[in-house]
């Protein structure tokens, strides 16, 4: 915590002055009242209870005052807060390997399933919309409020070959931004998509916009999962790029074999390797992060886990408000307590 007025804490100076004033008057006080034959009378009536009580209503409103004082310094402090984010994109594989069962009951059935999951624990006015992709990347759902618009749209993935995580990211991008002029039909070309293209001259002829921090833009983020490697498409970290200068978190999941495994299934066999360098330098580069998942359980304590970071943030702000709020709370229960036991103000 750090205050933007901290000049105004030499106030808080003051507090134990108002004590000692607060004795001296209680001690003169006394001193009148010893003018009084029936003094003892008077203290017996009062009894232990009312002389404590009589201490409570200043001790609440000498709160009350430090609260103000530490209001008017305007103090900062990193608290958490419901997130504003409003549209999230699920970019998942559905590349062949994903029939694989070394996650049971398979890498897809347990990918669909956390997915699910993972909308059941969202809140209902986030927007939610699905990538798929493999070879090549399509939106199956546009971002949605309906829950189970999604739920179909997970239920009819189809398994394809290759996999194009650049693709996704720059898919996901285009939904998020369908008026930035992203052009999907460029991702199409099959001897560009064969052999990886590189975005920089796809940016030249771009609207020219000024890019923001990495991380941001905070009405938006992207989930991406995958189970192996790019083999196609366009170049992952350039895609990651341009989400960075849009300020969009890209958020990777990793699942199934790290170390690399042969899969075999419907007479052929391939190839599989779970890529984690690339997928770490997509979140960073994004300021997000990147969780590996080895098995069914991990994968929905993984989506557990984004949607509570996607639903709550941690913000740097100002708290003056609350301190303002405190002390006038505290001034109402001094004055309140003081006329209900003693018929007065203070």
């Amino acid at each position: 915590m750090y205050f933007q007025w901290p000049e105004f804490l030499w106030l808080m100076l003051l507090m134990p002055l108002l004590v000692l004033l607060y004795l001296w008057l209680l001690r003169r006080k006394k001193k009148m009242a010893l003018r009084y034959a029936s003094l003892s009378i008077v203290k017996e009536a009062m009894g232990p209870g009312q002389t404590i009580r009589r201490h409570v209503p200043p001790a609440l409103f000498l709160l009350a005052l430090g609260a103000m004082v530490l209001a008017a310094s305007r103090p900062m402090a990193v608290i958490t807060l419901p997130s504003n984010q409003q549209t999230i994109m699920l970019a998942m594989d559905v590349s062949g390997s994903m029939r694989a069962t070394d996650v049971q009951p398979s890498r897809l059935v347990a990918a669909q399933n956390a997915a699910k999951s993972f909308l059941a624990d969202l809140p209902r006015h986030v927007k939610v919309g699905i990538v798929a992709f493999a070879g090549s990347a399509q939106v199956a759902q546009l971002p949605t409020i309906n829950r189970e618009d999604l739920v179909t749209a997970i239920d009819r993935f189809q398994l394809q070959r290759a996999t194009a995580t650049g693709n996704a990211i720059v898919m996901s991008l285009a939904t998020l931004f369908p008026d930035a002029g992203i052009e999907l039909e460029s991702l199409q070309g099959g001897r560009d998509r064969q052999r990886g293209f590189s975005l920089d001259q796809e940016r030249k002829e771009k609207k020219a916009f000024t890019p923001v921090a990495p991380g941001s833009y905070t009405s938006a983020a992207i989930i991406m999962l995958t189970d192996g490697q790019r083999t196609t498409g366009v170049d992952p970290l350039e895609a990651a790029k341009l989400a960075a200068d849009r300020g969009v978190r890209v958020y990777t999941v990793g699942i199934g074999t790290v170390d690399g495994e042969t899969i075999g299934f419907e007479g052929w066999s391939m190839r599989v390797r779970l890529d984690e360098e690339t997928l770490k330098a997509i979140a960073n580069k994004t300021n997000a992060e990147y969780f590996y998942a080895g098995n069914a359980g991990d994968l929905k304590k993984v989506y557990s886990t984004l949607s509570s970071r996607l639903t709550v943030e941690k913000k740097e702000t100002e708290i003056s408000g609350l301190l303002a709020l405190a002390a006038a709370a505290l001034s109402l229960l001094s004055a309140g307590l003081s006329l209900l036991w003693f018929n007065r103000i203070l």
